[in-house]
């Protein structure tokens, strides 16, 4: 049995590393598996899982930010070796378990903003593009190499990127399995900014810092509302707009915002 398929418990590893700033309002997740440019394995997906879920106990959390330990990588996709074990069975808890997780990134209910220091490949891509927000340094090179394996993408790559930047464009990234510069990138809609490599965590804790002082609620209903309109016709995901514009109007931070805004001051949210 490869360790990509290793249970919770067998083996203790710490592959993350946290860091809490602005009194606990943001959080910086590190991935820290340098050896192999952080790499993902079985334990550390495994491990993410387990973080994540403590992470929506952080009731003063407004903003998530995730990168990868050192210069050189964000996440470098999958373990290749445990991966060239696989048969089908294996495959499958492979993906399931991948897309779990990057599934538990895309729903959470704060902002997370992908900071992609280095190489974003294969699942490191796919765990970038499971999050809101993507900014990257300019020496990074992102892609999805996974034909060049006799792979596909397989944790959410396939659907994603195409909701992402298009079905044509998407096709050749994953066709080709060619890499893209951070630039490129950025010119096809894939990352919003890239900055020189010793600006990019100012510039992500910059946006952090701005997305921290709005209304916590409101973020998060602005994310439910446009996840679940994608996936939805036009008119069903106008009802569901409705909905959350309903939702949010019953807020104290909605009152607070909007007395702010008449008596010409800042607001000061709660969360609530």
């Amino acid at each position: 049995m490869t360790d990509l398929l290793i249970q919770a418990g067998e083996e203790v590893v710490k592959y993350f590393e946290l860091e809490n700033v602005e009194d606990g309002k943001i959080c910086v997740v590190t991935i820290s598996r340098p050896e192999v440019l952080n790499a993902l394995n079985g334990a550390l997906i495994l491990e993410g899982m387990e973080l994540f879920e403590s992470l929506l106990e952080k009731k003063d959390l407004r903003v998530l930010i995730l990168r990868g330990a050192g210069e050189k990588s964000f996440v470098a996709g999958a373990d290749i070796q445990a991966l060239s074990e696989a048969n089908e069975e294996e495959g499958k808890r492979v993906s399931e378990l991948g897309q779990k997780f990057f599934s538990q990134i895309e729903t959470f209910p704060s902002p997370v903003i992908a900071a992609i220091n280095g190489f974003a490949l294969g699942g490191g891509l796919e765990l970038a593009m499971a999050c809101d927000l993507r900014y990257a340094s300019s020496k990074a090179k992102l892609g999805l190499p996974e034909v060049t394996l006799g792979l596909i993408p397989g944790y959410g790559g396939t659907c994603r990127l195409p909701r992402l930047i298009g079905m044509g464009r998407a096709l050749e990234y994953i066709m080709t399995g060619e890499m893209v510069s951070a630039t490129t990138a950025r010119e096809h809609g894939l990352v919003q900014d890239v900055f020189e490599p010793e600006h990019l965590m100012d510039e992500v804790m910059k946006k952090a810092n701005l997305l921290a002082s709005r209304a916590p609620l409101a973020l998060q209903s602005s994310k439910r509302s446009v996840k679940l309109g994608m996936s939805l016709d036009l008119a069903s995901a106008l009802m569901g707009e409705q909905s959350e514009f309903a939702q949010i109007c019953s807020t104290e931070d909605m009152k607070e915002g909007t007395r702010a805004f008449l008596e010409k001051r800042p607001a000061r949210f709660e969360g609530k």
